[in-house]
């Protein structure tokens, strides 16, 4: 069974063009608009202290959490615990979220 040959509509676009607010279009701005200085663009200092504070945090109790150093956590027996392991997870989590404000 052959496929039935497209139809071709003359005129280019089929249905209307949706218009932006009533018709209304904003005109293209002359104005020369300078880039932002490098000194605006700098993160404060603490934002690099405290990615790098919360990421080595999260390292150090996730490393004695499986060496045992810590003692019981709510009435668990000493030794590695979830809970601990969790606290080292969430501050390597917001040491990356506090790198993604980082520039």
């Amino acid at each position: 069974m052959a496929k039935p040959a497209k139809r071709r509509v003359a005129g280019g676009r089929v249905t209307p063009k949706k218009s932006t607010s009533g018709g209304f279009r904003p005109e293209a701005s002359s104005r020369y608009t300078p880039p932002v200085p490098r000194e605006m663009k700098s993160s404060p200092m603490w934002v690099p202290v405290l990615m790098f504070a919360l990421l080595g945090f999260g390292v150090l109790v996730i490393f004695f959490n499986y060496l045992g150093v810590f003692p019981g956590l709510w009435m668990l027996p000493e030794g590695t615990s979830n809970a601990y392991l969790a606290i080292g997870l969430g501050s390597i989590c917001g040491g990356i979220l506090v790198a993604t404000q980082y520039r």
